[in-house]
């Protein structure tokens, strides 16, 4: 039986995905994937939800208003180091024209429109290597908590190698109980190199009223409304995907599962 936490593409070109607070049951994050042709326009109302555009392949100008803002992308695919990203503010409608055949990413959450538009440049996205031996994983920071551009969201870019874990030990930020957890819907979108590649993730809580597994393919997307979310990818392949999250508060504290925290100390 399908899981409404675990999404396909739908086909091959155009929107291939899109979620909406109202589609996944919650409040915050929306998530949407489109695959562009060369000389494609895409026309997006954002009405009161900020957006951060993130090109997993390919290259576009983007338009805010009327105004060009500028050239996005410039990554073959999603394993080539960060792309030049883009953020726009609520209630400011854009345009997308796809300079190559791109694949495009929109991060949204609510927001009230303190912020302008502008470019997300390689150079402002923060990396971090995390892990050690089968739990190394690379980490590029799009909008982490502690950048000052965004509102509500945070995007997190992560590429875990052949045969390791990430987003382990498993953790959960379900719990608005700050300072130690901050509460946080999360979206993984999955990427693989080779393409034909597979990973192993799983959402469950504590009390195991949530307790999913999924096999999870090139470019589907799970839905962690709460719990928490390790994933391991299979031996012989690359796994990337992109993490969006929002919640009533911009801060990302996790909880690690106490059963498997002595690993953080071993």
């Amino acid at each position: 039986m399908a899981s409404h936490l675990h999404l396909k593409p739908r086909g091959e070109t155009g929107e291939i995905h899109n979620v909406t607070p109202h589609s996944a049951g919650w409040s915050y994050v929306g998530f949407a994937v489109h695959r562009l042709a060369h000389g494609t326009t895409l026309n997006i109302e954002t009405a009161g939800r900020e957006v951060c555009i993130v090109p997993l392949s390919g290259t576009a100008e983007i338009i805010v208003k009327g105004t060009l803002l500028g050239s996005i992308g410039g990554r073959e695919s999603p394993f080539d180091g960060p792309p030049s990203c883009a953020y726009v503010p609520p209630d400011s409608d854009f345009s997308l024209t796809a300079t190559s055949a791109c694949e495009i990413a929109l991060c949204s959450a609510p927001a009230m429109g303190r912020l302008p538009a502008r470019l997300i440049p390689p150079g402002d996205v923060g990396q971090e290597t995390r892990g050690k031996g089968s739990n190394l994983r690379k980490v590029a920071n799009i909008l982490p908590d502690t950048s000052p551009h965004a509102e509500s969201l945070l995007v997190v870019e992560v590429i875990t190698p052949s045969g390791n874990w990430s987003s382990y030990p498993p953790h959960k930020h379900d719990r608005d109980a700050l300072p130690a957890e901050s509460q946080l819907e999360e979206t993984y979108y999955h990427r693989f190199n080779p393409a034909q590649g597979y990973a192993v993730q799983r959402v469950y809580s504590d009390d195991r009223t949530l307790d999913e597994t999924f096999t999870v393919e090139d470019r589907d997307v799970v839905l962690v409304p709460r719990g928490y979310h390790p994933v391991g990818v299979a031996h012989g392949y690359d796994l990337f995907y992109l993490n969006v999250m929002a919640g009533p508060k911009r801060i990302w504290k996790f909880h690690n599962d106490p059963a498997h925290e002595w690993i953080m100390k071993a």
